[in-house]
């Protein structure tokens, strides 16, 4: 049984095309289904408000970015207040001439911005050229805290930190109630079958265990459908989609498929938490005194 604390939560999964405008009004219109239907915690996916346009490295792509605050946080502000909600989503902040970042932005229901998060692990694949566009969040004692919500404590990091144990970890230590990565990843349509279903199988898994080693709830909101590289030059993207929501046992309460735009509903128990880790107690039985030479970067 759900406790009274329980947050009915939704994950928003949508394909954006060229037209932000267009996007942000179908971001607006999947919003307010997730509330109509009672959803307390809305989590859009990565860069929901523009094409991936990570693809390639253009200069002119930083016209795109926005100062937080900005018109995207104050569209979303709108929306929370308007349904009461609280909001996850996702802004190409522009922070200082030259300086820009992948910000992950949390607006509570009265409209307020309540904190931000700036993706702190910076991917630079084919495909995914991120490094020429984004600044990595400071590396201060704040870059992995949860962010305080009427709802409760949000440890939010973005896409390419979910494949990171320590992120998770540190947000746990730091308080947070649920991990929330708000993502954008796919496939090369060059990869054959074989190795799309072991990539997304890798992408749920890691998850998952984060969930289970840190006895906390995940939402993941990524996004779907194929996106031309922007240049022309490739064969872009087929985004997977597959966003979901799991328990602290890494138990799946909400999945989606690859199509389709979709507001995948569950609710989520922080009281579940406590009760798991009475039985399961991993932060308990941490040898802190043993893992010093985690921070270097390799053991020679």
């Amino acid at each position: 049984m759900n406790s009274r604390n329980a947050i009915p939560c939704a994950a928003i999964q949508q394909q954006c095309g060229a037209d932000r405008e267009a996007n942000l009004a179908a971001t607006a219109e999947l919003i307010e289904q997730a509330a109509g239907r009672g959803a307390r915690l809305v989590v859009l996916q990565e860069l929901h408000g523009t094409p991936y346009f990570c693809q390639t490295e253009d200069v002119a792509v930083f016209d795109l970015a926005e100062p937080v605050p900005g018109p995207t946080t104050s569209l979303l502000g709108e929306l929370a207040a308007q349904h009461d909600i609280v909001i996850v989503g996702s802004v190409f902040e522009r922070r200082l001439s030259g300086v820009y970042h992948n910000t992950a932005v949390v607006l509570d229901s009265d409209g307020s911005l309540a904190g931000r998060y700036r993706k702190m692990h910076i991917p630079d694949d084919p495909g995914f050229y991120e490094k020429f566009y984004f600044t990595p969040g400071d590396g201060s004692p704040e870059s992995f805290r949860p962010i305080e919500t009427s709802v409760g404590h949000l440890g939010v990091l973005v896409c390419w930190d979910q494949w990171y144990p320590e992120a998770a970890r540190l947000m746990a230590l730091a308080g947070a109630e649920v991990l929330i990565y708000p993502t954008a990843i796919g496939w090369d349509p060059n990869d054959d079958a074989g190795e799309q279903a072991r990539q997304l199988d890798a992408w749920v898994t890691v998850q998952r265990s984060h969930a289970i080693a840190n006895n906390l709830p995940v939402i993941a909101a990524n996004r779907h459908g194929h996106e031309d590289a922007p240049s022309g030059d490739g064969p872009g993207i087929d985004f997977w989609g597959h966003s979901f929501i799991c328990g602290p046992q890494g138990e799946f309460l909400a999945r989606a498929d690859g199509q389709g735009d979709q507001v995948l509903l569950a609710t989520i128990d922080p009281a579940r938490t406590e009760s798991v880790r009475r039985i399961w107690p991993y932060l308990r039985d941490r040898r802190v005194d043993a893992y010093s030479e985690l921070t270097r970067r390799v053991r020679d």
